[in-house]
């Protein structure tokens, strides 16, 4: 019998997708008796909710006075996921289309391989659906996120471990949502699946790429100012809260450097203003004494050492999306002389 999965979509204006997406939907092979469509309206003021009512009328739909962003959004699907019982939560993109057999392929991974607690489909380009957009992300060990393989060509792939999955696209077991929880809700967007994904290795679990789950993304990388205020305050927060603090002391030289880097930069490319934001945020005592408990919830329940976990991360950013004269030519050959000097240091 097939497992009950609730896809979850959040939706947030999208009626310039939403359509696409669920008629994709409407066309996969898995058991329609087993599959549940619940839609998390983050107080969109479009017509896209129409568009799920008229081509999806049997979708759950959870509304939000409020934008609640990303990571809040993603967590009310989940939780209704968790208490109706089912055995696994698909997270999928507005901006996506689906293949076929992407829900049955992703399954049959997880049924598999009962330790995985989440199972990433291989995201392609939906513009160019020969080219990739991600078969597994990346984790700097400064705590910058990227899609591996981005832009390289498509190929077949075996099943394997990956450092963390893309929320875009991935397949979550409800057993390990249970045990580790749910996205950090004050990430709101950007990086909160590079939190989760850490948290499940720490607590013991994998994370596995499912390459015959295959996935379509309308994928733009956005270059808003405003994205960078949680982009960087949400490096940090991933940093602070789930590393050691022996490996914080030994990285901290690394993380003062760049601090004093991207102030530099920041000046230059007109986001400064974002970035005193986020030195702000950390100035306030609550935001140190959320930290802090949350450290300690993570700390007590972690199963293996930064030593085993930064054997998965990298010391380059390989992103063509960022690509540029100072991250080939002063950031790679910096942030990777370093890492080559400590990480033999690193015995907790």
């Amino acid at each position: 019998m097939a497992s009950r999965v609730a896809v979850v979509i959040i939706n947030y204006n999208s009626s310039e997708y939403i359509g696409d997406c669920l008629s994709s939907l409407k066309k996969i092979t898995y058991p329609s008796a087993n599959l549940t469509l619940v839609v998390v309206d983050n107080a969109s003021i479009d017509n896209s909710l129409v568009i799920v009512r008229e081509r999806f009328p049997q979708a759950v739909i959870l509304k939000n006075s409020k934008n609640l962003g990303f990571a809040e959004g993603n967590n009310m699907g989940m939780r209704y996921a968790l208490q109706h019982d089912f055995a696994y939560v698909y997270l999928l993109n507005q901006d996506t289309e689906v293949s076929p057999d992407f829900l049955t392929a992703a399954v049959e991974v997880a049924n598999r391989h009962p330790d995985a607690a989440a199972i990433q489909s291989k995201l392609l380009l939906f513009a160019d659906k020969t080219r990739v957009n991600s078969i597994g992300n990346e984790i700097h060990y400064l705590g910058f996120a990227f899609a591996g393989g981005h832009t390289t060509a498509d190929r077949p792939l075996p099943v394997s471990e990956i450092t963390y999955p893309s929320g875009a696209a991935v397949l979550l077991r409800a057993e390990a949502l249970r045990q580790v929880g749910l996205f950090d809700a004050d990430f709101f967007m950007y990086h909160e699946d590079v939190d989760l994904g850490w948290r499940f290795w720490l607590e013991g679990w994998r994370v596995l790429r499912a390459p015959d789950s295959v996935v379509y993304h309308k994928y733009q990388f956005s270059r808003s100012i405003s994205k960078w205020y949680y982009m960087e305050r949400n490096r940090y927060l991933t940093i602070f809260q789930n590393y050691k603090i022996g490996t914080l002391l030994l990285l901290g030289p690394a993380l003062l450097g760049l601090a004093v880097a991207m102030a530099c930069y920041s000046l230059y490319a007109g986001w400064f203003r974002e970035l005193a934001r986020v030195y702000g945020y950390f100035l306030r005592p609550a935001t140190w004494r959320n930290v802090v408990a949350k450290r300690r919830q993570i700390q007590a329940r972690r199963r293996i050492s930064d030593r085993a976990i930064t054997q998965r991360f990298v010391s380059r950013i390989d992103f063509q999306d960022v690509d540029s004269y100072l991250v080939r030519n002063v950031f790679n050959p910096a942030t990777s002389l370093y890492w080559r000097a400590v990480k033999p240091l690193l015995h907790w």
